[in-house]
């Protein structure tokens, strides 16, 4: 590592296009997908640690998870320095939004500190250096976010695979990926920001003890929201992106209405994007707050933001459109730079 070339990771985030809670809670199918608003760790030789944009509030909101994840590595990888190395930290994703930037933090820190602590980047095979697999980074950071959260790995493969994945959830352990998609290059995300954040510490406490307690509301939210789920991977693999619409909002109502997982300003902004751009809008994540995704035609992507973003303005001052597309992660990047360079993808 030098001044010239710092060590850098990006994690995408990711949006929940149906199964909330599905991946913990086991016997039930979820669908992610990578979006291209990456959370990025740059390691800083020499220099002083340093937070910006939205990752910072969520790193400050978990604690020092810099030294934390340093902490954890340690354990696992001999001779890392006692002392974590300076970060840079930066995020193109709203956080605390339901998009999964945390998760993308931790999964960056785990990359970033494997190689500044091997000298060797995750995942790749150099002569002479040892290599940290990048099925042990998500499984490490499954782990180290497990013991603070108590959910599911969702998240972890979401960011970590990149595209459309069909996940198969388990109740210990991460998901099974059942299936993988590249998204379509035609299609286009539409993210609206609430402005409101959600907790999903809380949440994953009342589901638990709804577990626990056998509730008959969580087993129908399960049921209809598998069901959801496999209506929303037979409109990805058909590219049908209104069938995709109905059954993200089915899966909303589903999130709605069996587990109250949203709140009257989102129903209200879902409301609006209906009837202004003719946009379904899902919650994505849980926990009260947070981001709203819909999936539109590239060529109509500017028209329904603009649209969106004028519909906003005056009544909801707070909400955030932001246009996305879809990621198709570092497997695939590595997979694309190992055809040209001789590296070794994981």
């Amino acid at each position: 590592m030098s001044e010239e070339h710092p060590i850098r990771a990006a994690v995408p985030c990711r949006a929940c296009l149906s199964g909330e809670d599905l991946d913990w809670l086991g016997a039930g199918r979820s669908v992610s997908l990578a979006l291209d608003l990456p959370t990025t760790v740059e390691v800083v030789p020499g220099g002083a640690a340093t937070e910006t944009a939205t990752a910072a509030a969520a790193a400050r909101a978990a604690g020092d998870w810099p030294a934390e994840v340093w902490t954890f590595l340690r354990a696992r990888l001999p001779g890392l320095a006692p002392v974590p190395p300076a970060v840079r930290v930066r995020s193109e994703a709203p956080a605390a939004s339901g998009l999964s930037s945390s998760t993308a933090l931790i999964v960056a820190l785990f990359r970033a500190f494997a190689e500044a602590g091997t000298g060797v980047p995750s995942g790749v095979r150099a002569p002479g250096g040892e290599r940290v697999p990048e099925r042990s980074i998500v499984q490490w950071a499954y782990e180290f976010e497990f013991a603070r959260f108590n959910g599911g790995g969702m998240d972890h493969l979401a960011v970590a695979e990149g595209g459309a994945l069909l996940i198969d959830g388990r109740e210990q352990g991460l998901p099974v990926v059942r299936e993988r998609l590249e998204f379509p290059d035609d299609w286009r995300v539409v993210v609206v920001d609430s402005g409101t954040r959600k907790n999903t510490g809380d949440h994953i406490r009342t589901v638990r003890a709804q577990l626990a307690a056998g509730d008959p509301a969580l087993a129908a939210y399960r049921g209809e929201a598998d069901r959801a789920s496999a209506a929303a991977w037979a409109a990805l693999r058909g590219r049908d992106h209104e069938a995709l619409g109905e059954a993200m909002a089915r899966a909303h109502a589903a999130m709605r209405d069996f587990q109250g997982m949203s709140t009257p300003l989102l129903e209200e902004l879902r409301t609006v994007a209906l009837s202004a751009v003719g946009l379904p809008l899902k919650l994505s994540g849980a926990g009260g707050g947070g981001s709203l995704v819909g999936v539109c035609r590239a060529a109509d992507a500017p028209a329904v933001v603009a649209g969106l973003a004028g519909a906003l303005r005056g009544p909801h001052p707070g909400a955030r459109v932001i246009p996305a597309r879809a990621a198709p992660g570092s497997r695939g990047a590595r997979a694309r730079a190992g055809a040209g360079a001789g590296v070794s993808a994981v």
